[in-house]
């Protein structure tokens, strides 16, 4: 059985859910355009395209926008023809903005139908975060005109709402000036106008009347290069003001287009539908910009994860050459497993009469249990000082890494100092993991003791003695002793290895240490990948999923298709 699409509305509303909740926390190079056009996308599905797409017959929604002192209140006071609007005297101004329409059509406005994120005030300014409402008779029903806050405002928030409500327009009546009307800020927001498909009127505004004729015909010009012939342009003469409104000869031609249009139903629905369809066809492409900055972000990502992963890795290639190199095997380790095996003229006779020998050493280990104790703790010491060295560089090559990467030093969070060496439970965790290690070890002996014929012999000499003879063959290759503590290190090791061999056998000998180097190994890697995780977590908590930027094409796939089904 098929699926059919989703309807319109909902497939808008998914669109609209997905891009909220687009994962942009990375510092990348495309984050802030795909921020604002993710904000945008959202804005306008809110604020326009759902409340027109619910009522298609609902009034037209004008504009009217334009630069600093383009004069968009006193042309809306002059198209009204009273004060609905106070034109802003300082800049930069701060009011709300102002939306003016017929008592007929004030239940469409008064609440969240359109623009839902902008509280409804009458009688008075309600600041930010608000839209004040003015019911006048003298506005046709069908038809309404809301005064927007600058769109090149130095104030952020107010260029903000500016480009919010100018996207929630059914009709945007751009208001510009015979001094600015080829300054970049209009044309970017004509642009925008252009590639969204808007249904646009252009106001000349202050032109004076003796170049009124070669400035509209080149704007007129510059629109038509732009691909934006179809909108109708206005031409308003400098000319003195009566009570603050501009004569009507110089508005007649703007309102008898715009109340043609709220009484003609044909005209207005046509208005409607360019701009909706061109809202529609410019989703896929401004969705594509997230979808980029998504995959941008998992490349991100993917790298602060791989500088920290090589860090770790170099740790426990560390750890790794530390264990098998015999370093450990030198200072207190080394006085004492003098102190565990006798001095070097006893090694010598021992060489020479290994099962007198093995008494003797049965013996000692019997009767005096200290030494091995103290090998034990010189051991744990020692291969807890290689897990903190190792997992400090880690840390600090982590740190420089990630400060090399575009995304890297906000992560660190200026916490660099303390990021860049093992986190303050490490030493801890390192001595429990190294004294569980030690537990084991004896574990195995035990365990390879446990047949009768080795049993005997095991007991004679002590599981901790034995135990500690495995210990220290873990780490005796001798790859990093020199001079003389090879022959210490290594040749005692070698003499405790032939003892253990005569009571369970070289083969289970060999074994004994493979398994205890094997379980040192897996507890170090276990430490590391918990301090490599603080890193991860980082990038976890702001880097999106790897189906985030799918999740973003199948909601446009969804939304073409629904569009199609309602074709």
């Amino acid at each position: 059985m098929t699926t059919s699409p989703p309807r319109l509305p909902e497939a808008l509303a998914v669109l609209r859910d997905r891009l909220a909740a687009a994962p942009l926390g990375l510092a990348t190079p495309g984050r802030e355009a795909a921020v604002r056009a993710a904000r945008g996308v959202t804005d306008q599905i809110d604020d326009y395209l759902l409340p027109r797409l619910r009522d298609l017959d609902a009034p037209l929604l004008t504009v009217i926008g334009g630069s600093t002192g383009a004069g968009k209140s006193t042309l809306v006071n002059s198209l009204v023809g009273a004060p609905v609007t106070t034109a802003g005297v300082l800049r930069p101004t701060t009011r709300a903005p102002v939306l003016v329409c017929s008592g007929v059509d004030a239940a469409s406005f008064s609440g969240d139908r359109v623009l839902p994120g902008l509280a409804r005030v009458t009688g008075g300014d309600g600041g930010p975060g608000t839209v004040r409402l003015v019911v006048r008779d003298d506005v046709p029903p069908g038809l309404a005109l809301l005064d927007a806050p600058d769109v090149d405002s130095v104030v952020e928030t107010n260029r903000d709402l500016a480009a919010q409500l100018l996207a929630a327009a059914d009709l945007w009546v751009f208001v510009t000036t015979a001094a600015r009307y080829a300054d970049a800020v209009p044309w970017d927001m004509l642009r925008t106008a252009q590639e969204r498909g808007t249904a646009l009127a252009v106001v000349l505004d202050r032109v004076p009347p003796e170049a009124a004729a070669e400035v509209a015909a080149d704007l007129a010009g510059m629109l038509q290069r732009a691909g934006l012939a179809a909108a109708r342009l206005f031409v308003v003469e400098e000319r003195p003001l009566a009570d603050g409104r501009l004569p009507e000869e110089q508005v007649a031609a703007l309102r008898g287009w715009l109340h043609g249009l709220a009484a003609d139903q044909e005209q207005r629905a046509a208005v409607v539908r360019q701009t909706l369809e061109g809202a529609l066809d410019s989703l896929e492409q401004r969705t594509g910009t997230v979808v980029a900055a998504v995959g941008e972000q998992l490349t991100t990502a993917g790298a602060l994860r791989d500088a920290a992963a090589a860090a770790y890795d170099a740790a426990r290639d560390g750890v790794d050459q530390g264990i098998r190199s015999g370093s450990l095997l030198r200072g207190e380790v080394l006085a004492r497993w003098q102190e565990f095996v006798g001095t070097g003229e006893w090694m010598r006779t021992l060489q020479n009469r290994i099962g007198r020998a093995r008494d003797r050493l049965a013996a000692a280990l019997t009767g005096r249990p200290a030494p091995a104790e103290s090998l034990q703790g010189a051991l744990e010491s020692s291969v807890e000082q290689l897990l903190r060295a190792e997992a400090d560089r880690a840390a600090e090559r982590t740190v420089t890494a990630w400060r090399a990467l575009p995304a890297g030093p906000p992560l660190l969070a200026g916490e660099d100092r303390e990021l860049a060496r093992a986190s303050a439970d490490f030493p801890e965790a390192a001595e429990a993991q190294v004294r569980d290690w030690q537990g084991t070890v004896l574990d195995l002996v035990r365990e390879e003791g446990a047949d009768k014929r080795s049993r005997a012999r095991l007991l004679s000499w002590g599981v901790s003695g034995a135990g500690a003879v495995v210990m220290v063959a873990v780490f005796a290759q001798t790859g990093g002793l020199l001079g003389g503590e090879v022959a210490v290190a290594g040749g005692t090791t070698a003499v405790g290895q032939r003892v253990l061999e005569a009571v369970f056998g070289d083969a289970a000998v060999r074994s004994l240490a493979e398994r205890a180097r094997t379980d040192l190994q897996e507890r170090s890697d276990g430490l590391l990948d918990h301090e490599r995780a603080r890193f991860d977590a980082r990038v976890d908590e702001v880097a999106p999923g790897p189906a985030a930027a799918d999740e973003l094409r199948a909601a446009v796939g969804a939304l073409a298709a629904a569009r199609r089904a309602g074709a």
